[in-house]
Protein backbone atom coordinates (compact mmCIF):
# COMPACT_ATOMS: atom_id res chain seq x y z
CA UNK A 1 0.00 0.00 0.00
CA UNK A 2 1.29 3.45 -0.85
CA UNK A 3 1.67 6.23 1.66
CA UNK A 4 -1.19 8.05 -0.06
CA UNK A 5 -3.55 5.08 0.27
CA UNK A 6 -2.58 4.64 3.91
CA UNK A 7 -3.22 8.35 4.57
CA UNK A 8 -6.59 8.14 2.81
CA UNK A 9 -7.62 5.12 4.90
CA UNK A 10 -6.58 6.86 8.12
CA UNK A 11 -8.47 10.02 7.14
CA UNK A 12 -11.60 8.04 6.27
CA UNK A 13 -11.33 6.17 9.59
CA UNK A 14 -11.12 9.48 11.44
CA UNK A 15 -14.09 10.96 9.55
CA UNK A 16 -16.07 7.79 10.26
CA UNK A 17 -15.60 8.35 13.99
CA UNK A 18 -16.02 12.14 13.93
CA UNK A 19 -19.33 11.83 12.08
CA UNK A 20 -20.65 9.54 14.80
CA UNK A 21 -20.57 6.27 12.88
CA UNK A 22 -19.98 2.98 14.68
CA UNK A 23 -19.55 -0.70 13.95
CA UNK A 24 -21.71 -3.36 15.56
CA UNK A 25 -20.65 -6.98 15.44
CA UNK A 26 -17.37 -8.80 15.39
CA UNK A 27 -14.54 -8.79 12.93
CA UNK A 28 -14.76 -11.86 10.68
CA UNK A 29 -11.85 -14.14 11.56
CA UNK A 30 -11.84 -16.24 8.39
CA UNK A 31 -8.93 -15.38 6.08
CA UNK A 32 -11.01 -15.79 2.91
CA UNK A 33 -14.59 -14.68 2.43
CA UNK A 34 -17.01 -12.68 0.35
CA UNK A 35 -18.29 -9.69 2.31
CA UNK A 36 -21.69 -8.45 1.05
CA UNK A 37 -22.40 -4.77 1.71
CA UNK A 38 -25.97 -3.53 1.35
CA UNK A 39 -28.11 -1.56 0.87
CA UNK A 40 -26.05 0.36 -1.71
CA UNK A 41 -27.94 3.58 -2.46
CA UNK A 42 -25.26 6.30 -2.36
CA UNK A 43 -21.62 6.96 -3.24
CA UNK A 44 -21.13 7.66 0.48
CA UNK A 45 -21.65 3.96 1.23
CA UNK A 46 -18.14 3.26 -0.07
CA UNK A 47 -16.60 5.82 2.28
CA UNK A 48 -18.45 4.48 5.33
CA UNK A 49 -17.58 0.88 4.50
CA UNK A 50 -13.92 1.88 4.26
CA UNK A 51 -14.28 3.56 7.67
CA UNK A 52 -15.74 0.38 9.13
CA UNK A 53 -12.97 -1.69 7.54
CA UNK A 54 -10.44 0.60 9.17
CA UNK A 55 -12.18 0.23 12.56
CA UNK A 56 -12.15 -3.57 12.18
CA UNK A 57 -8.61 -3.67 10.75
CA UNK A 58 -9.78 -5.46 7.59
CA UNK A 59 -7.83 -5.41 4.34
CA UNK A 60 -10.74 -5.35 1.91
CA UNK A 61 -10.66 -5.81 -1.83
CA UNK A 62 -13.57 -4.45 -3.81
CA UNK A 63 -14.84 -4.64 -7.36
CA UNK A 64 -15.47 -1.45 -9.27
CA UNK A 65 -16.53 -0.71 -12.80
CA UNK A 66 -13.45 -0.40 -14.98
CA UNK A 67 -14.25 3.19 -15.99
CA UNK A 68 -13.49 4.29 -12.41
CA UNK A 69 -9.93 2.99 -12.66
CA UNK A 70 -8.75 5.50 -15.25
CA UNK A 71 -6.58 8.50 -14.52
CA UNK A 72 -6.63 10.32 -12.13
CA UNK A 73 -8.28 7.90 -9.66
CA UNK A 74 -7.14 4.53 -10.99
CA UNK A 75 -3.88 4.13 -9.08
CA UNK A 76 -5.37 5.34 -5.82
CA UNK A 77 -8.38 3.01 -6.11
CA UNK A 78 -6.10 0.04 -6.75
CA UNK A 79 -3.99 0.98 -3.73
CA UNK A 80 -7.16 1.13 -1.62
CA UNK A 81 -8.01 -2.46 -2.66
CA UNK A 82 -9.91 -1.89 -5.87
CA UNK A 83 -10.14 -4.49 -8.60
CA UNK A 84 -11.42 -3.14 -11.95
CA UNK A 85 -14.05 -5.25 -13.72
CA UNK A 86 -15.88 -5.16 -17.01
CA UNK A 87 -19.43 -5.77 -15.85
CA UNK A 88 -20.44 -7.13 -19.27
CA UNK A 89 -18.11 -10.14 -18.71
CA UNK A 90 -19.80 -11.74 -15.67
CA UNK A 91 -18.39 -15.26 -16.17
CA UNK A 92 -14.86 -13.95 -16.47
CA UNK A 93 -15.33 -12.03 -13.21
CA UNK A 94 -16.32 -15.19 -11.33
CA UNK A 95 -13.39 -17.11 -12.82
CA UNK A 96 -10.85 -14.39 -12.09
CA UNK A 97 -12.07 -13.90 -8.50
CA UNK A 98 -11.90 -17.65 -7.85
CA UNK A 99 -8.29 -17.55 -9.11
CA UNK A 100 -7.57 -14.69 -6.67
CA UNK A 101 -8.97 -16.73 -3.78
CA UNK A 102 -6.84 -19.71 -4.83
CA UNK A 103 -3.58 -17.79 -5.12
CA UNK A 104 -3.83 -15.81 -1.88
CA UNK A 105 -3.62 -16.88 1.76
CA UNK A 106 -5.96 -14.07 2.74
CA UNK A 107 -8.58 -12.45 0.53
CA UNK A 108 -11.67 -10.54 1.66
CA UNK A 109 -13.70 -9.55 -1.37
CA UNK A 110 -16.36 -6.91 -0.76
CA UNK A 111 -19.30 -6.73 -3.16
CA UNK A 112 -22.40 -4.54 -3.30
CA UNK A 113 -24.91 -7.06 -4.70
CA UNK A 114 -27.17 -4.41 -6.18
CA UNK A 115 -24.39 -3.68 -8.65
CA UNK A 116 -25.15 0.05 -8.69
CA UNK A 117 -26.83 2.74 -6.64
CA UNK A 118 -30.00 2.59 -8.75
CA UNK A 119 -32.85 0.34 -7.70
CA UNK A 120 -33.29 -2.97 -9.51
CA UNK A 121 -35.84 -5.75 -9.17
CA UNK A 122 -33.36 -8.00 -7.32
CA UNK A 123 -29.75 -8.44 -6.27
CA UNK A 124 -27.24 -9.67 -8.81
CA UNK A 125 -25.98 -13.18 -8.03
CA UNK A 126 -22.27 -12.77 -8.82
CA UNK A 127 -21.23 -12.60 -5.16
CA UNK A 128 -22.98 -15.91 -4.53
CA UNK A 129 -21.49 -17.56 -7.61
CA UNK A 130 -18.00 -16.41 -6.57
CA UNK A 131 -18.44 -17.73 -3.02
CA UNK A 132 -19.79 -21.07 -4.27
CA UNK A 133 -17.03 -21.56 -6.84
CA UNK A 134 -14.26 -20.45 -4.44
CA UNK A 135 -15.78 -22.48 -1.58
CA UNK A 136 -15.64 -19.54 0.83
CA UNK A 137 -18.24 -18.19 3.26
CA UNK A 138 -20.32 -15.06 2.80
CA UNK A 139 -20.52 -12.44 5.56
CA UNK A 140 -23.42 -10.00 5.38
CA UNK A 141 -22.75 -6.39 6.39
CA UNK A 142 -25.37 -3.64 6.49
CA UNK A 143 -25.26 0.12 6.46
CA UNK A 144 -27.93 2.03 8.37
CA UNK A 145 -27.91 5.80 7.87
CA UNK A 146 -30.46 6.85 10.53
CA UNK A 147 -28.46 4.97 13.20
CA UNK A 148 -25.07 5.81 11.61
CA UNK A 149 -24.09 2.19 11.98
CA UNK A 150 -22.36 -0.54 10.01
CA UNK A 151 -23.40 -3.98 11.27
CA UNK A 152 -21.41 -7.16 10.69
CA UNK A 153 -23.99 -9.89 10.42
CA UNK A 154 -24.19 -13.62 10.00
CA UNK A 155 -21.74 -15.90 8.24
CA UNK A 156 -23.35 -18.02 5.54
CA UNK A 157 -21.73 -21.05 3.99
CA UNK A 158 -23.59 -21.15 0.68
CA UNK A 159 -25.58 -24.34 0.20
CA UNK A 160 -26.21 -24.02 -3.52
CA UNK A 161 -29.88 -23.18 -2.89
CA UNK A 162 -29.75 -19.44 -3.61
CA UNK A 163 -33.38 -18.74 -2.72
CA UNK A 164 -33.11 -20.46 0.67
CA UNK A 165 -29.77 -18.85 1.47
CA UNK A 166 -31.05 -15.38 0.57
CA UNK A 167 -33.85 -15.75 3.09
CA UNK A 168 -31.08 -15.52 5.71
CA UNK A 169 -29.90 -12.31 4.03
CA UNK A 170 -33.43 -10.91 3.89
CA UNK A 171 -33.88 -11.43 7.63
CA UNK A 172 -30.59 -9.66 8.37
CA UNK A 173 -31.16 -6.67 6.06
CA UNK A 174 -34.85 -6.15 6.87
CA UNK A 175 -34.17 -3.18 9.19
CA UNK A 176 -31.20 -1.60 7.35
CA UNK A 177 -31.96 1.82 5.86
CA UNK A 178 -29.79 3.22 3.08
CA UNK A 179 -29.15 6.91 2.48
CA UNK A 180 -31.81 6.82 -0.27
CA UNK A 181 -34.21 4.04 0.82
CA UNK A 182 -36.26 4.37 -2.36
CA UNK A 183 -33.23 3.10 -4.33
CA UNK A 184 -32.81 -0.11 -2.33
CA UNK A 185 -33.16 -3.30 -4.35
CA UNK A 186 -35.01 -6.44 -3.37
CA UNK A 187 -32.82 -9.35 -2.38
CA UNK A 188 -34.96 -11.82 -4.30
CA UNK A 189 -36.98 -11.18 -7.44
CA UNK A 190 -40.43 -9.95 -6.51
CA UNK A 191 -43.30 -11.95 -7.96
CA UNK A 192 -46.46 -10.07 -8.93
Amino acid sequence: MTLLADAVKKTIGLLFKLQGWSVEGRRPEMPKLVLVGAPHTSNWDFIYYLGAARALDLDLKFLGKSSLFRWPLGGALRDLGGVPVDRSQARDIVRSMVAEFERRDQFILTIAPEGSRASSDRWKTGFYNIAMAAEVPIVFVSIDYPRRQITVGPVLFPSGDYEADMKVAAMFYRTAVGKHPERASSILRQTP
